[in-house]
């Protein structure tokens, strides 16, 4: 695995931008769904359906199942820290806040990483690194545009958010300490079946799932997309950044996924792009070569041999 402050390699760029692009898909995804069903009832069929499409590869790639529950425990906690919390945290956060300043809060993610892994003693606190961050942070907020207020209802929201990407940077340090040598494909799989039984027992103590209406032919679809390729396909690429690249440089993603909504919007939905945008898009990619390093390593060697 490289070093968290070695540059980033181009496939581990190119393996973000899928991601982002993955994960930014939910939201579109999870717009049609929440017609129909409710927050935890949802996040239970994205990660039940997940499982299910993951877990036939495991008898194709002869993955064995853990056994016992030592062998179960690291992907539950796992499962908890990086599914169960987060999503449950932000879901109810949503119904607080808007969802474009929910997105500001969760692309501090990468922070809560950085500060979660140099306390820990896994990484060492950058300047560079941190500046990036903090860039990349300011350039989500000024795409989106949006107002504070900071009345007791939007206080409530902001620190679900929060807890929801402390929650992520708590994963990512798990995910490092006690999953790195286990293979993308059993990760995310196992992982997404402790969280379909954790998920089970919210949605059915919270919300009574089998009271609601069976959902139309557009829910299913937007599920069968939100499982498909926000999740299972997601992990699977997330583990494998993990792996690669480490734990903070995986939670750039959060900062990519504004800019690629951005880029999806126009391409497809032909959705005008306003100069804020385009100001808060060029910030994020500025902050991304500040956080990889090189380009700043090529100015400072042409500076020295000037």
């Amino acid at each position: 695995m490289n070093s968290p402050n070695d540059p980033i390699d181009g496939r581990d760029w190119a393996l973000l931008a899928l991601l982002s692009v993955l994960w930014g898909g939910s939201f579109f995804f999870s717009g049609f769904a929440l017609h129909d069903l409710t927050p935890l009832t949802l996040v239970f069929v994205r990660v039940a359906l997940a499982a299910m499409i993951l877990a036939p590869l495991l008898w194709a790639y002869r993955i064995e199942f853990p056994s016992g529950f030592s062998g179960w425990r690291p992907f539950f906690v796992i499962a908890l820290l990086n599914n169960v919390l987060p999503f449950s945290l932000i879901v109810v956060a949503q119904t607080y806040i808007a969802s474009g300043l929910a997105s500001i809060l969760n692309a501090t993610t990468p922070l809560f990483t950085l500060m979660v892994m140099a306390v820990a003693g896994e990484e060492q606190l950058s300047v560079r690194r941190i500046a990036g961050l903090l860039i990349g942070l300011i350039g989500v907020a000024v795409l989106h545009g949006t107002e504070l207020s900071f009345d007791k209802r939007q206080r409530v929201g902001i620190l679900l958010c929060l807890a929801g990407a402390f929650s992520y940077g708590l994963s990512a340090l798990y995910a490092r300490r006690k999953l790195l040598k286990s293979p993308p494909l059993a990760t995310a799989t196992f992982q997404l079946l402790a969280s379909s039984l954790m998920m089970a027992i919210l949605a059915a103590l919270i919300e009574r799932p089998w009271r609601l209406a069976m959902p139309g032919v557009t829910t299913w679809l937007a599920m069968a997309g939100l499982a498909a390729m926000s999740t299972a396909l997601a992990y699977i690429v997330f583990f494998r950044i993990l792996g690669r690249s480490g734990s903070t440089n995986v939670m750039l993603v959060t900062l990519l996924i504004p800019v690629t909504a951005l880029l999806l919007g126009y391409l497809i939905l032909d959705e005008p792009v306003s100069r804020r945008e385009l100001i808060g898009a060029t910030v994020i990619g500025s902050s991304l070569l500040l956080i990889d390093g090189r380009a700043l390593g090529v100015v400072r060697r042409r500076l020295s041999t000037a």
